[in-house]
This record gives C-alpha cells, sequence and structure tokens, in this order.
C-alpha cells in the first residue's frame, strides 16, 4: 500500500495506527512476550555488554527493543500477551512502542518475504567467530575511501575492527562505554562525532534511546551515508531505507547471540534490489 516516506519515529507510528502500513494494529495481538537480560564478554576482552531486550510476538514474527537498565520492569510481561498492538504502540514507555512498532511491521511483511532483502547466512561456532562475520557484514554495506572518518554510534568492539579493515577512521560514541578494546576513547556525545563524520554507523539502540530522529535527520540534510545495524527494531529502521537510511543490516529475533548454529540476517540498500547485488559487499 503507497504511503508517505517517514521523516520520524512518531510519523511512522502514527501512519502505522492510521492504517497505512496494512493490518490494523486493532486485530494484531501479542500471543506472547518476554523480557531478557543477557552479558557478554569476548575472549580477550575487558569489557561486558549487559544487554536487555523486550520481545513481543505477534502471528509468525517477533518485535524487539533494547533498553537501558531500569527502563522497564520485567513484570511488564505478565500481562502483555494478549494487549492488541494500537494499546502497546500508545504505551508510556519507549521500548514498548519500539517492540510494538517493530512487532507490527515485521508481522505485515517479514525480512524473509521482503522485496529488496539480501539474507545473510551466519556462520555456527563461537560468540567471537560469528561476532566478527556479523560485524563484517555491516562494514560490508559501507562504500567509503581509505581514511573515511566514520562515526559508530553504539559500539561494539569487533564493529571497530570492521571498519578499520576496510580502511576507515572509526570516530566511536557511545552512553555507557568509555573505552574501546584498544584504548581509544570514546566519546558521550554524538554531535562531536557527527560533525566530523563521512558517513554514519548506528545501532537500533538509537530507537530505544530516543536519537535516531536526531542522527536520521542529520545524515538527511547532510548527505552523509547513514548505516544502520538493527536487532532493536530491525523493521522499523527499515521503514527508513531512502528516507535518511542508506543501508541496513536487520537482525530479527532469535539473535545471533543467542544460538550457535547458522542464523539468517538480511541486508538492504536503499533503492537497490537484492537481485542487482552481485558482489557479495
Amino acid at each position: 500500500m503507497p504511503h508517505p516516506q517517514p521523516q520520524t519515529v512518531a510519523e511512522l507510528t502514527d501512519a502505522v495506527l492510521s492504517g497505512a502500513y496494512g493490518p490494523d494494529p486493532e486485530d494484531l495481538a501479542v500471543t506472547s512476550a518476554f523480557w531478557l537480560y543477557h552479558t557478554t564478554r569476548l575472549a580477550g576482552s575487558e569489557v561486558t555488554y549487559h544487554n536487555h531486550y523486550l520481545v513481543l510476538r505477534v502471528g509468525h514474527s517477533f518485535g524487539a527493543c533494547s533498553f537501558e537498565a531500569g527502563e522497564l520492569a520485567p513484570d511488564f510481561c505478565e500481562n502483555a500477551s494478549g494487549h492488541t498492538l494500537d494499546t502497546l504502540l500508545r504505551h508510556d514507555a519507549t521500548p514498548v512502542r519500539v517492540a510494538a512498532l517493530d512487532a507490527y511491521l515485521s508481522q505485515a511483511r517479514p525480512h524473509r518475504e521482503a522485496d529488496g532483502a539480501e539474507p545473510v547466512a551466519l556462520p555456527g561456532g563461537t560468540p567471537e567467530a560469528r561476532a566478527r562475520a556479523r560485524d563484517a557484514s555491516i562494514a560490508g554495506l559501507l562504500d567509503i575511501e581509505p581514511g573515511t572518518k566514520v562515526a559508530l554510534i553504539g559500539v561494539v568492539n569487533p564493529l571497530v575492527a570492521a571498519i578499520r579493515e576496510r580502511g576507515g577512521v572509526c570516530l566511536p560514541c557511545d552512553l555507557n562505554l568509555r573505552t574501546t578494546q584498544w584504548g581509544e576513547q570514546v566519546a558521550d556525545d554524538m554531535t562531536e562525532v557527527l560533525r566530523e563524520a563521512d558517513a554514519v554507523v548506528a545501532t537500533g539502540m538509537t530507537l530505544s534511546n530516543g536519537t535516531f530522529d536526531l542522527i536520521l535527520e542529520h545524515c538527511r540534510e547532510q548527505g552523509v551515508p547513514l548505516v544502520v545495524y538493527a536487532q532493536t527494531g530491525s523493521a522499523v529502521a527499515r521503514a527508513f531505507l531512502s528516507g535518511g537510511v542508506t543501508a541496513l543490516n536487520a537482525e530479527p529475533f532469535p539473535f545471533s547471540q543467542f544460538s550457535a548454529d547458522p542464523t539468517l540476517m538480511y541486508r538492504y540498500r536503499a533503492g537497490v534490489p537484492a537481485r542487482e547485488r552481485v558482489d557479495g559487499s
């Protein structure tokens, strides 16, 4: 169904509530809801990542949102199953709204059925091997020359390495990490790195913490390429392709860190159907 290109997450939510993206959210109910607290420390690293997730299942798809500690209590899930998406899309908590929006868009058009989605198989193996493969896939969406300054909003150390391997100069920014694995300073103010950046890579967590709209506006106005890596809100970020997002590495639930077996991600480039991609980058 044709619909205007949204400029913000709020505009996208309003369009979904109006039925512009398919079924009425009032007709879609959550069949299961779960809250996850997950920690990771990759081999050779001194950094422990602390991740909290809300996951909502609707029909044959899942919606997910990562959030900061304390933003959402586990007992939210006690009564979430059975709620319709129109209610959750209006919830006071941002993680609930993002997870509900992701669930809706994933149900309306799953990544596995979407035009323009390029399936990327992550190999089975250790967390380190899977993280390297995942981050190489994300960095492969960057069309950069040696020396290109790449703002990384949301620091994952293997992704820092992957950007460097493609010749980029990484400008890391994160609200929780102070240094990279190699001792480099990490900015906590994204305006600093955006000001210098020739390209931007941002995680889906920016949807949860409210910075996505600001990054999107900056990249749109400045003509800066924006690559999004999304576990959080992978179908939400997809809605902004050609509206500021130039490429997307979407990883719907279940995420790579929860399995040692091969799993699928989906890559998109704005305006480039999957069948036209022949270089594997």
